[in-house]
């Protein structure tokens, strides 16, 4: 959840309608308010602030003033302050386990095949038509 807050130039009603409606039709969009006091837009959701204000923009002026992440409440529970004692694992799955992950990190490291071309001079089995 990220929190977008833009400075908008709305200067009247209508404006401020057809900005909302905008900025809501983005998906992601949680929730936006406008403070038109401040001239500001707050924008709550998974959204990236840049398609934001590119769709403000076609609309008014709009810059953006800050991004970071959204506040959300925080609920007090109760602390458990138990610590579960860890089970030993076994020589022999430590053992798979890090065979398996030595293969998969080999693996991952060539990203693309190797190709290479070969002219028919060089392939004596080659079959060429002249």
């Amino acid at each position: 959840m990220m929190k977008v807050v833009l400075k908008v130039e709305l200067y009247d009603d209508k404006i401020k309608k057809k900005a909302m409606k905008r900025v809501s039709g983005i998906s992601g969009v949680e929730s936006v308010s406008v403070d038109m006091k401040d001239q500001k837009m707050t924008v709550i959701g998974s959204v990236d602030s840049v398609k934001v204000a590119v769709k403000l923009k076609k609309l008014c002026h709009a810059d953006i003033l800050s991004v970071g992440p959204a506040k959300e409440e925080k609920k007090e529970e109760p602390k458990k302050e138990e610590k579960k004692p860890e089970a030993k694992k076994d020589p022999k799955e430590e053992y798979a386990e890090a065979v398996y992950e030595a293969y998969f990190n080999q693996t991952r490291q060539q990203p693309y095949p190797y190709y290479y071309y070969r002219t028919v001079e060089e392939n004596p089995t080659g079959c060429v038509i002249c």
